[in-house]
């Protein structure tokens, strides 16, 4: 019988949720809870969970002073590591998977907001792994900072804006920049919450009429999502 998880989610703001993420976990018949930043920073122990999902946000990894409760988050982070939990990051929780693993997070050259398109990097070289991808596929960004790859780690994606999109350590901590997870309705949230970046603009910035009109991409950026859980799930 396969085991039923226990996951925690660690989310940020109330647009940036587990989305299409729970879908998955309901049809599967896992468990969730969350620690909502917004509303309490209360951390729950390590024994009461399997997996720990960290959303993305529009703080920074660094911004202690702003947000007092990022330390202890990246110490829940680190010693779920160190305790051997399946861990996943998305956007900034993908920084934070970084920053607790020791490597530095900072801003990227240019900013990336809207669809656009992920590949493996030349040193990517395990053409049957789960995270091979044999065409750039378009997935959805919404990111300002980047991160060097944590010791140890495998580099998995790169796009033309952003040279470090995806790491795996250990197997079991699964780092993505770009979030696979956007539904139609969350994309609407994102976009509604951050319309002053998106107004900003950029080389790699799409307009909010071009990013919610495309809806192009969800269903196969929705079976890679799957197809990574259920890999972590085995």
């Amino acid at each position: 019988m396969e085991k039923k998880l226990q996951i925690h989610c660690l989310q940020h703001v109330p647009y940036e949720g587990l989305a299409q993420i729970e879908t998955w976990i309901t049809q599967n018949g896992h468990q969730v809870s969350f620690t909502r930043f917004y509303e309490s920073s209360h951390m729950p122990g390590l024994d009461s969970f399997d997996w720990l999902i960290i959303m993305g946000g529009p703080m920074g990894v660094n911004d202690d002073d702003l947000f007092p409760w990022l330390v202890k988050e990246k110490e829940i982070i680190r010693n779920s590591i160190e305790n051997n939990k399946t861990v996943l990051g998305i956007c900034l929780g993908a920084q934070l998977i970084a920053s607790a693993l020791g490597a530095k997070v900072y801003p990227n050259p240019e900013k990336e907001i809207g669809w656009f398109p992920v590949q493996n990097p030349v040193s990517f070289n395990s053409p049957d792994n789960i995270f091979s991808i044999h065409n750039p596929f378009h997935v959805f960004h919404w990111h300002g900072d980047t991160f060097d790859l944590p010791k140890g780690s495998q580099h998995l994606y790169e796009s033309v804006g952003c040279a470090n999109q995806g790491f795996l350590f250990k197997e079991k901590v699964l780092g993505l920049q770009f979030h696979f997870e956007v539904t139609r309705e969350s994309l609407r949230s994102m976009v509604k919450h951050g319309m002053n970046e998106i107004m900003e603009g950029g080389r790699y910035v799409q307009s909010a009429d071009s990013i919610l009109k495309d809806h192009r991409h969800f269903s196969s950026s929705h079976q890679y999502l799957y197809k990574v859980l259920d890999y972590l799930a085995e």
